[in-house]
């Protein structure tokens, strides 16, 4: 494709904003994903993503989600890359989308997968709600902090720079 396809700027600013959110959505999933993944689930060894089986089937598990969260990543920076390339990365916009994507990730871990599901807790044999407390206030304080950069971001009127 040559370069005279694709402008600096030729996208319109719902269209750039809405891509460069997308990629940080992505990222962010992916990211707080593997975090997740890699600090509980392979280093301190608390859990699987699904516990209630035997750990051979944890570990299979964890290998699945492993391969998502790298997938939400890899997507989320091909997007990112894509935008730059068109040089429509809105970088506030994609900020926000990363810490959105995280702070929905980690609560609807905490939420959906750890008390709906009951897929797993965050740990076993001890007193389990300051660790939910702990997950769901960072996730909430995410959410926010990607809100807040998402509303801070400046905009454009009437389509022009």
């Amino acid at each position: 494709m040559s370069s005279a396809t694709h402008t600096k700027g030729a996208g319109t600013r719902e269209t750039t904003s809405r891509r460069s959110l997308w990629a940080g959505v992505l990222f962010g999933v992916g990211v707080a994903a593997f975090v997740d993944e890699a600090v509980f689930h392979q280093l301190l060894h608390w859990h699987h993503f699904y516990d209630r089986s035997t750990s051979s089937i944890g570990l299979v598990s964890d290998g699945l989600f492993h391969a998502f969260s790298w997938f939400a990543t890899v997507l989320g920076l091909v997007m990112a890359a894509d935008a730059v390339r068109r040089g429509e990365l809105d970088k506030r916009v994609m900020g926000g989308g990363v810490l959105l994507g995280a702070g929905a990730f980690q609560l609807y871990d905490g939420i959906v997968n750890h008390k709906l599901l009951q897929l797993h807790q965050i740990r076993y044999n001890v007193d389990i709600a300051p660790y939910d407390w702990a997950w769901n206030i960072v996730a909430v304080l995410l959410l926010a902090a990607g809100c807040w950069l998402l509303l801070a971001a400046p905009r454009r009127r009437g389509g022009a720079d």
